[in-house]
């Protein structure tokens, strides 16, 4: 498959839809120095080239009552794809955890757990070590968010 080539227009299409999705065509065509139907047309590319893959609204974790995000590090034992696919089942019917990570090095996987307070992580993880085994779970919980973004860094385009 070839790879598809993003110029500065695409860029800058990119940028200010990472920062306000919600923006209307004329407001972004306008911003990156196109008309309405030429940016249109560009975005439809990025979408269905699969650059674009959704368009969401942040929440405010806070104002939804889940302010305390916990980083779970895992720990397994067993690398049989059976079990991987119960344990990926397992988390996948768990919506606090927001994000889900097989990683390199020490730990298997990692996760972000969104929840209110300690109990209702409490239950969470007591769901996780219910449907699978595992060899070490640990869990620290983030005292301040200095920098949260969605953003992503576009300079490494081609």
């Amino acid at each position: 498959m070839a790879k598809l080539k993003l110029d500065a227009i695409d860029r800058k299409i990119l940028e200010v839809l990472q920062q306000d999705a919600g923006l209307q065509i004329s407001e972004v065509a306008s911003r990156v120095g196109l008309s309405q139907t030429p940016c249109w047309r560009r975005v439809q590319r990025l979408k269905e080239t699969g650059v674009i893959t959704k368009n969401v609204m942040l929440l405010d974790p806070r104002k939804i009552n889940v302010g305390v995000t916990a980083f779970v590090a895992i720990r397994t034992s067993t690398h049989t794809q059976d079990w991987f696919e119960h344990f990926k089942a397992t988390v996948e019917a768990i919506p606090e955890v927001v994000e889900f990570y097989r990683m390199s090095g020490e730990v298997d996987y990692l996760l972000r757990v969104v929840v209110p307070d300690i109990a209702a992580y409490d239950a969470v993880y007591k769901r996780l070590i219910a449907g699978t085994q595992l060899f070490d779970v640990s869990s620290s919980f983030a005292m301040e968010e200095i920098k949260f973004t969605t953003a992503l860094p576009l300079s490494y385009i081609d």
